[in-house]
């Protein structure tokens, strides 16, 4: 797999591995270098009489160096893929030493485990029984989460400032425990509220609402239609398997990249790809999870076509997609087919959603001619018709979007729910910059 400068550098855990990285990108760094179909390897001298022995697998992008620093990948990594990228003639095409032949047998033999594990009969009964005994788990576990809401509202809300990150942290560790790592989530994202900001109350009792339709929900789950059923499961823990979900038809258009965001938490990567298709009008998010130092197996940019085929995952509101095929498109003529024309129209649809699904999460919209306007030392975007609705006060970018649009108004794609959004990119003379 060969990967682009910019691909390389993104797998760079801080901007200080990058520097460092590009520094090592230079053949007077090297003491011996090699490749083959499997592997890339070198020797980088360091300080110490040995050279550090560095190796990338080039069949999943993982890296290995006796180097002792504990980043992934270390600078001896990058800068070992970036030399290959900018100086490819300087790598002959060679048998493996034995230090990373060691390395690739031990992971070749993981991954025919792995294959082998895969290929065997499903024990139909015994997955039953594991299903049924997690089912117990979860329903234990949100009692106990009814519990601890219900005495939240009973006890008042005034006081949850003064809460200690423990109190969160012991109600999201035990729904973990009962295999329910969804609700663990919105738990540790009610303990994330920050309680000295003015107004804290009426989202805090939002997210708690959702909290509470979801745990209430799954006690009730026969008595709703399936779609939602998926929804409760899903916001809960549940997998879907993404195998299954390939072998159905998806949606077939042509997607517009409208924007990307990752974080990261724990030794993971979570990208989030929020896609418009220019056809059908439809929203699609891809996620993708990355262990530290790999490359994600779909490498999607802010502001490219895709021709692709979607499988969205079953939901009352399909919004969660996972990509089948694509392949690289050009810039059409016509990019924006619909778009919503105002705020009246953005909160006819968010009624819609919510009536489907009362605990969604945000999602993008393409609304024309917005105009991002300052009042009462806020930054607001402005419809048509005059009507303002606030831009999130984490947006950091907002002379980045005054510099696309001159201040005019512009079809825009925004991103948030119900009366905070936040603009992820623009259309200027029919170009999408994204923000």
């Amino acid at each position: 797999m060969l990967l682009t400068e910019d691909q390389i550098l993104s797998l760079a855990p801080d901007e200080a591995s990058k520097k460092a990285g590009r520094d090592l990108a230079n053949p007077a760094k090297w003491v011996s270098k090699g490749i083959n179909e499997q592997a890339l390897w070198g020797e980088c001298q360091g300080s110490g009489s040995k050279p550090y022995q560095t190796q990338v697998d080039l069949t999943a992008i993982a890296f290995k160096c006796s180097c002792p620093s504990r980043k992934f990948p270390c600078k001896h990594g990058l800068g070992l893929l970036l030399l290959r990228a900018r100086q490819p003639g300087l790598f002959s095409t060679s048998n493996m030493p034995q230090w990373v032949n060691d390395w690739i047998s031990k992971r070749s033999e993981k991954e025919e485990k792995k294959v082998e594990k895969a290929d065997k009969p499903v024990d139909e009964a015994a997955q039953a029984k594991r299903q049924q005994a997690r089912e117990q788990k979860v329903s234990a576990g949100i009692n106990e989460l009814l519990v601890w809401i219900k005495d939240i509202v009973r006890n008042g809300i005034l006081s949850l400032p003064e809460k200690g990150g423990a109190y969160w942290e012991n109600m999201s560790r035990r729904m973990v425990d009962a295999q329910a790592t969804g609700l663990a989530a919105m738990i540790k994202n009610l303990g994330a509220t920050n309680f000295w900001n003015e107004g804290w109350q009426s989202g805090f009792m939002g997210k708690l609402l959702q909290l509470y339709l979801v745990a209430e929900s799954y006690r009730h789950i026969p008595n709703i239609n399936e779609l939602l059923q998926q929804d409760v499961r899903s916001a809960i823990g549940f997998t879907i398997n993404q195998e299954e979900l390939k072998q159905q038809t998806g949606t077939k258009d042509t997607w517009l990249v409208l924007g990307k965001d990752s974080r990261e938490e724990q030794q993971l990567t979570i990208e989030q790809n929020w896609l418009y298709g220019l056809n059908t009008n439809q929203y699609a998010l891809i996620l993708q999870f990355n262990a530290k130092g790999q490359v994600s197996t779909l490498s999607l940019t802010q502001g490219m076509y895709i021709d692709a085929e979607l499988a969205y995952f079953p939901s009352s509101v399909p919004y969660r997609a996972i990509v089948k095929n694509h392949t690289t498109a050009r810039r059409p003529e016509n990019q924006v087919t619909q778009c919503f024309k105002g705020w009246q129209e953005i909160a006819e649809q968010e009624t819609l959603l919510n009536s489907r699904l009362p605990f969604r999460n945000e999602m993008p919209f393409v609304v024309a001619s917005l105009k991002p306007v300052l009042y009462q030392n806020q930054w607001w975007l402005q419809d048509t018709d005059g009507c303002l609705c606030k831009i999130t006060a984490d947006f950091k970018n907002i002379w980045q979007l005054m510099a696309i649009t001159g201040g005019e108004p512009a079809t825009m794609s925004i991103i948030g729910k119900e009366n905070e959004y936040r603009p992820i990119g623009a259309w200027y003379n029919n170009n999408y910059q994204a923000v």
